[in-house]
């Protein structure tokens, strides 16, 4: 998939755990881990406002778009 999901590096860049995103944002710990392995279909813009939020970021600081040439 090209849109590839950085949570984890930020989350490593802010020194937080991702149980304590997940009790600072009041997103459980499952749907995060969802996100962050980057098996999510997509993302609710409320969720991730609220992510952006707690860890003081723009949403390309997560999502990144990767170009695929093999399949064009």
């Amino acid at each position: 998939m090209p849109i590839i999901i950085n949570l984890d590096v930020m989350l490593a860049k802010r020194k937080m755990s991702l149980t304590e995103l997940s009790d600072r944002v009041g997103i459980t710990m499952s749907n995060l881990s969802i996100l962050k392995t980057g098996k999510a279909k997509a993302v609710r813009l409320e969720t991730l406002e609220a992510i952006c939020r707690v860890l003081h970021c723009q949403p390309g600081d997560i999502l990144e778009y990767k170009v695929d040439l093999s399949w064009s």
